[in-house]
């Protein structure tokens, strides 16, 4: 049921083509509540507004793959519960030649389904459970993790313009402090498979910040030991790290304050091993971090991070997807 749904969400971003089933509706073989049937009719409504987003910014897909395991189920008193986890990979267009060859990404969702008679069973309803960024087929709000910040205690830094295309910001990404190439091959091979020498913190805030701070660390970042909560520190042991490390808006804070990156005008200006960071809801608090493992020659950052789980996302998706949201730039 579940790879019904998400594959028909997947494919209401796919470029029309002949022959291809674009019917709007959702698969008849999954039976769902009427409300959520008309939810999901509603969510390819959307996913076809950002398929149109999209090709307005010049990116579109030629074709998609999901596919959903279940992780866990729970059933009683004719009510299931069932944990799984999506695995999605669309393949980019070749509009402008240097794409990359695809954007994968892996989340996980919670169904609730209703016995009915007769033995069968009904979905009624089917919830990320993932926080940052929605999954490209995903058309819900993203879920945030506010911060208290009163906005002039802390070194906040410049939002970035998200107009596209920007100025022109070249870095010198070779004979520097800094490995930007360790950094994006690091973020590449465990933006699924987590590295075992880390801790996760998917269920304690989210994991994007520590995930972008391993990479950096990969890549020549040294730490700043110290306590734990002054944001001036930064490190990892262990046991224990420094809120610097896995909180977005402290990453920022000791980042600009101790002139470990500086704030790009635009975000469009991000290249291999720059970090992008959003705030959702414009509440002055950094919700979510990511890295740029790949630009194109035609100036498209593409972003690799986790929560949810996403590798080489292009930065005209994530801004399609948010159009509204406030982004900060930092080159690194």
């Amino acid at each position: 049921m579940a790879e019904d749904v998400l594959s028909e969400r997947t494919e209401a971003l796919v470029e029309e083509q002949p022959g291809r089933r674009h019917s709007g509706q959702t698969p008849a073989k999954t039976r769902m509540s009427a409300q959520l049937k008309k939810d999901e009719e509603a969510a390819i409504s959307s996913l076809r507004s950002r398929r149109t987003r999209l090709a307005d910014l010049g990116e579109a897909y030629t074709g998609a793959d999901t596919h959903v395991a279940v992780d866990r189920a729970t059933v009683a008193g004719g009510k299931a519960t069932v944990q799984v986890t999506e695995q999605t990979t669309l393949t980019y267009k070749k509009l402008r030649g240097d794409e990359p060859a695809t954007t994968d990404f892996r989340t996980r969702y919670e169904l609730t389904l209703t016995s009915k008679r007769g033995g069968g069973w009904e979905l009624t309803s089917i919830k990320s459970q993932d926080s940052g960024p929605v999954a490209i087929n995903e058309p819900v709000a993203a879920k945030v993790n506010v911060v208290k910040d009163d906005g002039n205690q802390y070194p906040d830094g410049t939002p970035a313009s998200t107009k596209y295309p920007a100025p022109a910001k070249p870095k010198a990404k070779t004979g520097g402090t800094y490995d930007y190439a360790a950094m994006a091959k690091y973020a590449e091979k465990y933006w699924s498979n987590y590295n075992p020498a880390y801790r996760k913190f998917n269920g304690a805030g989210g994991d994007c910040t520590n995930f972008i701070s391993q990479a950096l660390k990969a890549g020549g970042w040294k730490a700043v030991p110290g306590s734990t909560s002054d944001y001036r520190n930064w490190w990892y042991d262990g046991a224990r790290q420094s809120d610097s490390w896995v909180g977005a808006n402290e990453w920022a804070w000791f980042t600009l304050s101790n002139k470990r990156a500086t704030n790009l005008a635009s975000v469009y200006q991000t290249d291999v091993g720059d970090i992008v960071q959003v705030d959702f809801n414009k509440d002055g608090s950094k919700d979510h971090s990511m890295m740029v493992t790949y630009r194109s020659s035609a100036g498209m950052p593409y972003l690799t991070y986790h929560s949810t789980n996403t590798y080489r996302k292009s930065l005209a998706s994530i801004i399609a997807s948010y159009p509204d949201a406030v982004y900060y730039a930092y080159r690194t």
